[in-house]
């Protein structure tokens, strides 16, 4: 059960509120009067919480739980246990996340602009943003209408943030246009300066970055992750792409469009990735790359070559999954038998 402390009361909804919000089906239509009055995991939820079952590594769970409702597949339906409301869908995660913002609906931005707040007179700030405590805004940035500055926030000379964005405490944003709809996380740091060094004879000469940080409409870029701004040229995340927290993004990378980054990848300078591209946590990918469209990439890879679209990669160096299957049981095989001789 989520903490009210930190999330509010839930609103209460109905298993056929449930049903509408999420587009799953009631298999008993007589339960669809039942109160649910929030949500938690098999094993916690009470009869008035609404769980799921997307994992089926967790079915003893859903045996036994006492859920009042819960979103399962079809084909899951005879494991259920008695009395729970059953709404059937063949994606229970994706809708428990519809279900979410049901019960717990984002509030509109209430405009405001804290009085400890600096903000250059040059700056233009739509009146339905609000502005917390602490934030800097520089001289002619644009913050759009319903966009959300939170505390402690630094948004520099010329950043331009889209509509009903969000920038939460902490983050500092330079040298960068951001979409609309976009949550740029606490900590993050969007436009710094990346690493380029020329060298001659032992000398390390910093290249100056005079690029831009371009991010399209609906974009995440998780908690302390940082995006650096192109050196010549820009660094390009595409419409609806979702960074997780700790994320590396280098100068001049381009990321398509729909993307997914896991936590603690490093993507090196200039190299590409085209549209949906999936890329697991502590993955790392070597710069001036191609990554091509619907590649996925298995946790821990290393990158250090073209990879071509719509393919699954794992292993460092990366190569195709199934190679990689290969190598990890011929590997396996030749200590077994090492192991034996001894």
């Amino acid at each position: 059960m989520a903490d009210p402390r930190f999330h509010g009361e839930p609103r209460a909804l109905t298993v056929g509120e449930i049903a509408s919000l999420t587009g799953a089906v009631a298999v008993d239509s007589t339960t669809l009067v039942r109160p649910v009055t929030g949500v938690a995991t098999l094993a916690d939820a009470g009869p008035g919480e609404l769980s799921f079952l997307d994992n089926r590594r967790y079915l003893d769970a859903f045996r036994v739980t006492r859920a009042g409702a819960c979103l399962v597949r079809p084909a899951d339906v005879p494991e259920a246990p008695h009395g729970t409301a059953l709404l059937t869908t063949a994606e229970p995660y994706f809708a428990l996340a519809l279900a979410l913002r049901g019960f717990y609906p984002e509030a509109p931005v209430e405009p405001a602009r804290h009085p400890t707040a600096w903000i250059d007179p040059s700056a233009r700030i739509d009146p339905s943003a609000r502005i917390e405590a602490g934030a800097v805004i520089g001289p002619d940035a644009e913050i759009g209408a319903r966009c959300h500055i939170g505390a402690n926030v630094v948004v520099a000379a010329g950043v331009v943030i889209g509509p009903s964005s969000v920038v939460r405490a902490g983050a500092s944003l330079a040298c960068c246009v951001i979409g609309a709809g976009c949550a740029i996380h606490e900590g993050a740091r969007v436009g710094s300066e990346g690493f380029g060094f020329a060298t001659r004879d032992g000398r390390h000469l910093r290249v100056a970055h005079v690029g831009r940080v371009m991010i399209g409409d609906n974009v995440e870029i998780g908690a302390n992750s940082t995006v650096d701004r192109g050196t010549i040229g820009d660094t390009v995340i595409g419409t609806g792409t979702v960074v997780d927290n700790l994320v590396q993004i280098a100068h001049n990378v381009v990321i398509g469009r729909g993307c997914v980054i896991a936590g603690q990848v490093g993507i090196a300078g200039s190299t590409r990735l085209g549209d949906r591209v999936v890329i697991g946590g502590q993955a790392g990918l070597a710069g001036h790359l191609t990554v091509g469209d619907r590649v996925v990439l298995a946790a821990r890879s290393g990158v250090k070559g073209d990879l071509a679209p719509d393919r699954v990669y794992a292993g460092a160096p990366a190569v195709p999954i199934a190679e990689w299957r290969r190598q990890v049981a011929s590997v396996m095989r030749a200590g077994k038998q090492q192991s034996d001789k001894s």
